[in-house]
């Protein structure tokens, strides 16, 4: 039997406000346990919720940069359950009336296409706070931090047909956010998270299967092992005569699979029910136009701009802009750059991603700078020193040994180029490999050209890698070539 995977997203992103949703307890990251949940967190009898504004402002701007529909009226609803961290015993969420609707984004699929994701909606709702496990032996532990944290629920369409498709999706939502300034995205912070609803269906059907829920995954990698171990579980079920249960799975990466955690549950089970305590939400055109004139340039828009002011390719636009920070440090980079973008590109996305991922450091927080790599890289543009030579210079600078100019000077790196000098070594290589040079000249083109790179190592080694590779080659084909 053939299979087709249909899955949806739910993604739960943190807003990056200074207070809950309903009160006015700070909601910084990694704080004493229960030292940020106030009387309206926890649920205290006679306390009000008061709808938090900059929350609203930042759920607008979100369904405006989706091509959304703002509802002009929202409701606060009451979804009830009950869990230890769940002080109130309900969840203040949006159901039938939420704030956007019916929005659109794209990715790029694996054979080089595009692929329109529909936003089915994306409400407002108070996180809850956490059960905490390690250290209390047969008990658990109860932190309410996070309980009236703002949270935007984000529901794909069940579109996505793979769990690459999955994963690009929530990277361009994750490069939304960070771009927008709504959340800082931060996975292993719980800033962002997601829950996958994985189905199959023989590839000729139209109805779908039988889904399942996997919870709380928080990271990219876990994310495509968890939707991928799935999808393969629900085939060897089906293909052996046996149902899908629908129900909440969780991901146990030691050991790369899903396992079951509760029935999943239907609205009805949570029994929603307008909050009695928030009125609705009246949100007016005016006040969507001035969040409309707010709105920076999102990650297409600014991917469109390099292609066209920078002559990227689609490739390397797409991987400068799908981090903020990564683009931003471009723009810094080409501000002190003389022209060749794409040697910048290539740099950016090569030695310094390398540094980083070697340091476990964010590009925000690189040893060199935008505008320090790009006084090295005009030292390339300037002949003043090889490619090989400027890797040793960047290795110095991210050492902290000063700028490309300082440790080009102190350690005497500058470029041969002077074509006497440089004759002179292709000489001394052409005489010293005689051998070799007979080869050359009998060989075939293709055996020619690894030869031939044989003897431009010779000439670098000879000058420490200092010769101009390019006139070391001309010069060794003009003097290898058959004599007349």
């Amino acid at each position: 039997m053939r299979w087709q995977p249909v899955i949806g997203l739910e993604l739960h992103v943190q807003l990056a406000t200074e207070s809950k949703l309903f009160s006015a307890a700070a909601t910084r990251y990694g704080a004493e346990a229960n030292t940020q949940a106030c009387a309206v967190d926890l649920g205290l009898p006679g306390v009000l919720p008061v709808i938090n504004t900059e929350a609203l402002r930042m759920a607008v701007m979100f369904g405006l940069a989706v091509n959304a529909e703002i509802a002009h009226r929202s409701v606060f609803a009451r979804k009830n359950y009950f869990y230890p961290d769940l002080p109130k015993g309900y969840q203040i969420s949006q159901f039938e009336l939420p704030i956007v609707r019916h929005g659109e984004l794209y990715i790029d699929t694996e054979d080089g296409g595009r692929k329109r994701i529909g936003i089915t909606r994306a409400h407002l709702e108070e996180d809850a706070g956490k059960s905490v496990h390690e250290g209390f032996a047969e008990y658990s532990g109860i932190d309410l931090n996070r309980a009236g944290t703002p949270l935007l629920e984000i529901v794909s369409e069940p579109v996505l047909c793979s769990a690459a498709e999955a994963v690009a999706c929530m990277k361009k939502i994750h490069s939304l956010i960070r771009c927008l300034g709504i959340s800082d995205g931060n996975m292993q912070e719980g800033s962002l998270r997601c829950d996958a609803n994985v189905s199959v269906r023989q590839i000729d059907d139209t109805a779908l299967g039988t889904r399942t829920e996997i919870k709380n995954i928080n990271s990219f990698r876990f994310i495509e092992h968890a939707i991928d171990h799935e999808i393969d579980r629900q085939i060897d079920q089906l293909e052996a005569g046996r149902a899908i249960i629908q129900e909440t799975r969780l991901y146990d990466p030691e050991h790369d699979e899903t396992r079951p955690m509760r029935g999943k549950e239907e609205a009805d089970d949570y029994r929603y029910f307008p909050d009695p305590d928030l009125l609705p939400v009246i949100i007016t055109e005016a006040y969507i136009g001035k969040i409309r004139e707010t709105l920076p340039e999102l990650p297409e828009q600014k991917k469109q701009r390099f292609i066209e002011a920078f002559a990227l390719s689609d490739y390397d636009s797409s991987a400068l802009t799908a981090n903020k920070d990564i683009a931003d440090y471009f723009e810094q980079t080409m501000a002190a750059l003389n022209g060749r973008p794409k040697l910048a590109a290539n740099w950016i996305m090569g030695e310094l991603t390398a540094a980083l991922n070697k340091d476990h450091l964010d590009i925000a927080d690189s040893r060199v700078s935008g505008q320090a790599l790009a006084g090295l890289l005009n030292r390339i543009s300037d002949n003043t020193i090889s490619s090989k030579i400027a890797k040793q210079v960047f290795d110095a600078m991210w050492q902290g040994a000063g700028s490309a100019d300082a440790i080009i000077q102190a350690q005497g790196l500058t470029q041969l180029t002077d074509s006497g000098a440089i004759e002179r070594l292709v000489d001394e290589v052409i005489a010293e490999c005689a051998s070799q040079v007979t080869q050359y000249r009998c060989a075939t083109d293709d055996k020619k050209a690894k030869l031939i790179g044989y003897f431009i190592g010779q000439v670098m080694r000879k000058s420490q890698g200092k010769a101009d590779p390019t006139q070391v080659n001309a010069l060794l084909r003009q003097k290898l070539a058959p004599p007349a």
